[in-house]
């Protein structure tokens, strides 16, 4: 089967597994449905939408039409497609990179939480696909550093979300000062979802910035277990010159990728008890 069907597969899996749900009016079902997977996909036809939905190209005009009229979505000729904030254009830039690869992620991860369990989320554009993918969980408690994945997930249906920090970083409205500490270490949550600039053989997890290094520590050690959601292009022997090694990790360690991790790094993720959690 080809690649791009499969990706499309795992994407939708997640999204639509729960779309039976008797508490959810059909039509916030298929608006939440829309909204999720063009978050997702970024753009997408309205004919594969109306296949997706099992519903005619028309019902899926007449869906979105109060969507594209209140600003969640765009409509071009033909399809639909995700709005831009430009309060933050470089995050959404680096959402545009690897797209597919992250969105499967997402889904992956996604299918590993529960409703009604406690998340700990870092900042990153693979964090803000896996925050689209947790729209469909009901009753999530997220503590987070990220404007993004706070945004996306507080006014989802009996989620309490805290925001860790007070001051945001311009590029992709992340948090890391005092409060941000603070907010994390007064939490105690089942799972910290992290993510890494580079996954390097030798190294092992790596971000860009000191402070990243230690938001990841902190999320770590109130989790019962962490996630690290990091796609296959992030898997690396390239020089890693300036980047900064995430260590003092506790708990149970978990990665999850979109594929399959080469042999090169079995030592690297030797203290990882498996890429299947829960």
């Amino acid at each position: 089967m080809d690649n791009n069907i499969m990706q499309y597969i795992l994407l939708f899996y997640v999204v639509f597994r729960l779309s039976n749900r008797h508490d959810t009016p059909e039509m916030s079902k298929y608006t939440q449905q829309i909204e999720s997977v063009v978050a997702l996909r970024g753009t997408i036809t309205v004919a594969e939408m109306s296949t997706l939905l099992d519903v005619s190209d028309q019902t899926v005009r007449r869906i979105i039409k109060p969507m594209v009229a209140s600003g969640q979505i765009q409509k071009i000729h033909g399809a639909i497609k995700a709005v831009e904030n430009p309060m933050t254009a470089p995050f959404q830039t680096r959402m545009q990179h690897n797209r597919a690869a992250k969105a499967a992620l997402a889904v992956k991860v996604a299918d590993m939480i529960e409703d009604g369990q406690s998340l700990a989320i870092d900042t990153g554009s693979t964090a803000g696909f896996v925050a689209q993918a947790l729209r469909i969980k009901r009753n999530l408690t997220i503590v987070t550093n990220s404007a993004y994945v706070a945004s996306t997930l507080a006014m989802m249906p009996g989620n309490r979300v805290f925001m860790a920090g007070t001051q945001l970083r311009d590029h992709d409205g992340a948090a890391f000062d005092r409060a941000a500490f603070e907010t994390i270490e007064r939490m105690q949550v089942d799972t910290s979802i992290l993510t890494a600039a580079q996954v390097h053989p030798k190294r092992g997890f790596l971000v860009r910035e000191q402070c990243e290094a230690d938001i990841a520590k902190a999320m770590s050690s109130i989790a019962k277990q962490s996630v690290f959601a990091v796609d296959h292009s992030k898997f690396s022997a390239n020089p890693a010159l300036g980047m900064v090694q995430i260590s003092g990790l506790t708990g149970k360690l978990f990665v999850a990728c979109d594929k399959g991790i080469g042999i090169e790094y079995a030592n690297t993720l030797s203290e990882f008890e498996s890429s299947h959690p829960l």
